[in-house]
């Protein structure tokens, strides 16, 4: 048997990966080595080997953000996430720190590197984290995933979203590299990196980016290098001692690697030819087609609520100016598809409606279109719907507000409706990148055929108008082809209606679209109205003749009046308020058609004396306002609310309890769970029933604490051979004649009197004293929070065997053959 070997205080032990721990008696545990050496694996061309493994797979992995990104910013912050989290593990393995050791030190390098390599527009000089730069990294591991996911692609417009991809890749390095140096199977290191290139597809787009090559390298490289892996742990259980055995293993080694490489080349090969059939014709799976953004639309107010208002009451305000306007092009504020009796509005998410996700300076799009660029700078409009033309491809926001509106945009590209939660303001300014095409004549579009196949949302039962029906196949007549049917609803809206928006100089005309003022404007034989109830009447007609019908509300300029010179800007007013319908026409998408009455009053107003007295007509009242509704209320009911108000928010306090406690709590969990289970072990050992356990436990917390110190005691030796070795690393020579103590109990004839064993036990301490006093501070934090005395207790074979004593007189203990398991562990006094 060979002699138990020992380490100086504060060196450690370890057994190379795949290799089983001697026999020779020495307990080895910690993170991996060669055998015969102390050096960890990741000081040496072995784990030189690792890294270049893991660098191919991650980089393989990140490419993966390459069309999510639309450029190579992604690059950075991915690349050096990868790095970060590849030194962290490194300094790990090497230094052999525990997890509870790693984590803070890469939170801590998380943090201070993320502002140089994912935000560095937050940092001081670009390259110190500031407070800003803290807070962002915070937020963005919490909720950049949603945002990231919730974006219109490409994402390079918002690029505090590299956060993500930052995090992603440093977390896989660092749970890879750990397990590929520190680990005993350091194959397992390939299911980050697994998990991390799946998660990549699921945050990116459909569009995929190298997938043969990335499953190539992924595939290839991650397999070949876990094969050497494991053939290397599997050799490495055998002692070479022969040449011959040394040349069998090189020959081995060879034919692995012929092997391996063959096999790789033959599996490219065949990737390269079989892609293309094996590839599937459907697009991927993402999240972001999945996902729905949680913006709540039901918080802001059709803007047709308030057509009325532009039209009336702000003619002469000028709400906007557009620069680069093209001739005939409109200008949109929103498209309503969703009718529930009361107001046409927006919705998300429903059949055809598509969805709203944020949007930036590039939004990616596939619309056909002439590209053009259109400045904008609001006047006296004010709302959270943004003017927008055709099919935008990008929006980048000016002025002293750019930021607030830019990280507040959203856009459908399915409706062409763009929406700021911050809301614009007067003097807000934004640059609209757009794809703009002319509209079609009216002779293209009766040539052509309506797309039935797109889908609207269809209004629940019992909410339209009920003149509805008989009113649009009175105008339908006989008429049998959806395009014929639509123009001959437009046409008979033009020709039985007067245009009047309620101006004192037109006939009376109500404000509003409901189905009651709808059902008035088409059963009465004069239909008196304006831009709001003819576009929604004609929508509805449509839709109720299974036309696909949308309703749009804008603004542009009178051709007739007053037509815009080439390059004059477009400066909106009330007056140009209007809405349309829009249809889907096949080759041409949505396109807009118009139902307005000719102009000409076909009523004359009487004069304000000779007028009639009528009785008074209930109009159809605007959706109400919040304020609207609370001075509408009590002054009791004013004071409650206000008091209500004033109080303590207890409910949002707990919440950011709970938010702050809870991950404290469960950073601190390990550590109080390692000091209550050392200190009942301690209580345990002190409170035994054999008050000769209580001596021999009292020895063992002092094995303990210089395990747990850096200087395990080898198991074979006795308390002797312990204390002087003690004495050797620490200078404690009180070790020395308390091990003899400890013999003279254990060995003597009698039991210890409760006196002396608390006589030992408060030698026991002032030696654990001296033990932790001669380090530094830290190795005192570090000594409490180890683990290496609990595992060596949870690594012993078994019940410890003791000999019987002998109390008769002149009786001792019967002394234990030399070299007996039985007497080592008896001088020891292993009772834990």
């Amino acid at each position: 048997m060979s002699a138990p070997s020992t380490t100086t205080r504060g060196s450690r032990r370890a057994t190379p990966v795949g290799t089983p721990a001697p026999s020779s008696g020495t307990s080895q545990r910690g993170t991996t080595r060669l055998r015969g050496s102390d050096t960890p694996r990741a000081l040496t061309a072995l784990g030189a080997v690792d890294a270049l493994a893991l660098v191919l797979v991650l980089g393989a992995t990140a490419v993966g953000f390459g069309p999510v990104w639309g450029s190579t910013g992604y690059l950075l912050p991915a690349v050096g996430g990868a790095v970060v989290g590849l030194v962290v593990a490194w300094l790990g393995a090497w230094r052999r720190w525990a997890a509870f050791t790693v984590l803070p030190v890469a939170v801590v390098a998380y943090l201070l590197l993320g502002g140089a390599l994912a935000l560095p527009a937050d940092t001081i000089g670009g390259v110190l984290p500031s407070l800003r730069t803290i807070t962002d990294l915070l937020t963005g591991a919490v909720t950049g995933w949603k945002e990231f996911v919730t974006t219109v692609p490409p994402l390079r417009s918002f690029p505090h979203l590299a956060v993500v991809p930052y995090l992603l890749m440093l977390v896989t390095a660092l749970l890879a590299g750990t397990i590929a140096w520190r680990a005993r199977r350091a194959a397992w290191a390939l299911v980050p990196v697994a998990v991390a290139f799946v998660g990549v597809i699921l945050l990116g787009t459909v569009i995929a980016a190298f997938p043969v090559v990335q499953g190539l390298v992924v595939g290839g490289v991650g397999l070949l290098w876990a094969g050497w892996r494991v053939t290397a742990a599997r050799l490495g259980a055998h002692q070479i001692t022969t040449e011959a055995s040394r040349a069998a293993t090189r020959r081995l080694w060879w034919h692995r690697v012929r092997t391996g490489a063959a096999m790789l080349v033959v599996g490219a090969v065949a990737a390269v030819f079989a892609a293309p059939a094996l590839l599937p014709d459907e697009p991927r799976t993402v999240l972001r087609e999945t996902v729905v953004p949680p913006l709540d639309l039901h918080q802001y107010v059709s803007p047709l609520t308030g057509f009325r208002k532009y039209a009336k009451d702000m003619r002469e305000d000028e709400l906007f100016t557009v620069r680069g306007l093209p001739a005939g092009a409109k200008v949109r504020l929103a498209a309503l598809d969703t009718y529930n009796g009361v107001v046409y509005d927006v919705s998300s998410g429903l059949p055809g409606s598509g969805v709203y996700t944020r949007a930036g300076e590039e939004i990616a799009t596939v619309a056909p279109g002439t590209p053009t660029r259109v400045d904008v700078e609001i006047g006296a409009y004010g709302g959270v719907w943004v003017p927008d033309v055709g099919q935008l491809s990008g929006i980048t926001y000016t002025g002293e507000r750019a930021r607030e509106l830019g990280e507040t945009t959203y856009y459908n590209s399915t409706t062409g409706t763009a929406l700021a939660t911050a809301g614009l303001r007067p003097g807000d300014t934004y640059t609209l990148d757009a794809l703009v095409t002319p509209e079609p004549t009216e002779d293209d579009l009766r040539a052509g055929a309506i797309d039935q196949s797109v889908e609207v949302p269809v209004p629940p039962k019992g909410v339209l108008p009920a003149s509805l029906a008989g009113k649009a196949a009175q105008f339908m007549g006989e008429e049998t082809e959806p395009v014929d049917q639509l123009f001959a609803l437009r046409d008979g809206l033009v020709a039985s209606g007067v245009f009047s928006s309620g101006l004192d100089t037109q006939p009376p005309s109500r404000p509003g679209h409901s189905a009651e003022r709808i059902d008035t404007l088409l059963a009465d034989e004069e239909m008196i109205g304006d831009d709001e109830q003819f576009a929604v009447a004609l929508a509805l007609m449509a839709n109720q003749a299974g036309i696909p019908a949308r309703v749009v509300m804008g603004f542009y300029p009178d051709a007739e009046k007053n037509p815009l010179e080439p390059g004059e800007p477009f400066t909106a007013t009330g007056t140009d308020v209007h809405a349309w319908a829009e249809v889907p026409f096949v080759g041409h998408g949505w396109v807009p058609i118009t139902a307005i009455p000719d102009e000409d009053n076909k009523i004359k107003p009487e004069p304000k004396s000779l007028q009639v007295p009528k009785p008074p007509i209930l109009e159809d009242p605007e959706p109400p306002e919040e304020p609207a509704e609370a001075e509408a209320g009590k002054i009791d009911d004013e004071d409650k609310e206000e008091a209500e108000s004033d109080g303590f928010d207890w409910g949002q306090a707990l919440l950011i309890g709970v938010a702050v406690v809870v991950p404290l709590a469960l950073l601190a969990l390990p550590v109080v769970l390692v000091l209550a289970y050392k200190s009942r072990r301690r209580a345990r050992r002190r409170t035994a029933p054999r008050p000769v356990d209580r001596v021999s436990g009292g020895w063992r917390e002092v094995l303990d604490a210089a395990a747990d110190l850096g200087t395990p005691v080898p198991a074979g030796s006795t308390r002797r051979e312990g204390a002087g070795m003690l004495a050797r690393s620490y200078g404690a020579t009180a070790t020395i004649p308390l091990a003899h103590r400890a013999d003279a109990t254990v060995f003597g004839a009698g039991e210890p009197s409760e006196q002396e064993i608390e006589a030992f036990w408060a030698d026991v301490d002032g030696v654990l004293g001296g033990l932790r006093s001669s380090v530094n501070r830290r190795a005192r934090v570090r000594a409490a929070l180890s683990l290496r005395s609990v595992r060596a207790g949870s690594g012993s074979s078994g019940p410890r065997r003791w000999l019987p004593r002998r109390d008769g007189p002149g009786g001792g203990a019967v002394p234990p053959a030399a070299g007996s398991s039985s007497g080592s562990t008896r001088r020891q006094g292993d009772e834990s």
